[in-house]
């Protein structure tokens, strides 16, 4: 019987044991407390566009006015050899158009004593060589135009990533002609190759329509596009695939907060701000440049805010099914 006794009271304090070194089971937290924040901070910032090209023999360019006023060209002969440095082709209001150092024209885009504005496609110029050549979507026109100057580029499989020299305009470029020469001028009469001594010429083969008598040719149209080429210790390859990698904008030192916590990508958009208590606050911000990782947060925040991530859900629209919603 004290056997029984002894054994019922080790069982009775095992018992007792297991259960107070069983970890509670905690509180669940409150429907609508923010799990997840982050804090606001401070980095430079650029924003970067890739462009998908490539490499392409004599590429066509574009060269626009500098002014707004009345383009005036100079006739200009053929080269007999590339030329080495740049080719006066036009004024518009005295300021000169010139074509770069191993280009040659490739057609007049404008007519002869017409008005033109600032930035407005004039000439087209055919650069001799190698050039990296890339589509532009319309939607990206605006963005890229100020972004011309810093370019790089990567063959696929190639040399890169190397600095690419931006040739003229992105503007897309309405077919071009190289107006006929002037004809020469006639000898007086009765001199040698005068009209009563010459006998007349027999005519000349027919040129087609898009070649003139000083043996150029027509530039064709093309649509929005880059062009660029590589420095000369860079060995290109007709026809291979490359990269372009433009920065459109540069920020230094601006507050910045995680895309996930950002309601809006572009101009204005949302936040959830998370008070002491843990609850969320939305406050409207106007946002800047964005790398894909953080926006530039221009107003609506002083920085020391906590914001709850994900950011704000904007209300489905009328007849769309949101979660848990209706259609």
């Amino acid at each position: 019987m004290l056997k029984v006794t002894v054994l019922g009271a080790v069982l009775v304090a095992t018992a007792c044991s297991a259960s107070a070194a069983k970890p509670d089971v905690p509180d669940l937290a409150a429907r609508g407390t923010t799990m997840t924040t982050a804090k606001l901070t401070r980095q430079d910032l650029v924003n970067k566009v890739s462009l998908s090209g490539k490499v392409t023999m004599n590429p066509i360019f574009g060269l626009v006015a500098p002014v707004d006023g009345q383009v005036r060209f100079v006739d200009v002969k053929p080269p007999e050899r590339t030329p080495t440095k740049p080719t006066k082709i036009a004024t518009v209001a005295g300021k000169a158009v010139e074509i770069p150092a191993s280009a040659t024209l490739a057609g007049r885009l404008v007519d002869d004593k017409s008005t033109v504005t600032a930035g407005m496609p004039i000439v087209s110029a055919k650069y001799a060589g190698y050039g990296i050549v890339a589509d532009i979507d319309g939607a990206d026109a605006y963005k890229l135009a100020g972004a011309l100057g810093s370019v790089t580029a990567q063959v696929k499989n190639g040399p890169g990533p190397f600095p690419c020299a931006v040739l003229g305009t992105i503007a897309a470029l309405p077919a071009g002609t190289i107006p006929e020469p002037p004809p020469a001028p006639a000898p007086p009469p009765g001199q040698p190759g005068g009209p009563a001594s010459a006998a007349p010429a027999p005519p000349g083969p027919a040129l087609p329509d898009n070649q003139n008598g000083n043996g150029g040719t027509g530039s064709e149209p093309t649509g929005l596009r880059l062009v660029c080429t590589a420095p000369g210790n860079v060995t290109l390859i007709n026809g291979a695939a490359a990269t372009l990698e433009l920065i459109t904008e540069r920020a230094a030192q601006v507050l910045v907060a995680p895309v996930e916590a950002v309601a809006g990508k572009q101009g204005s958009g949302k936040v959830d701000v998370v008070g002491a208590d843990g609850l969320r606050q939305t406050r409207d911000v106007v946002l800047g440049l964005t790398d894909g990782r953080v926006v530039e947060i221009r107003s609506g925040l002083t920085g020391d805010e906590t914001l709850a991530v994900p950011g704000p859900n904007l209300p489905d629209a009328p007849g769309q099914e949101g979660p848990g919603g209706k259609r």
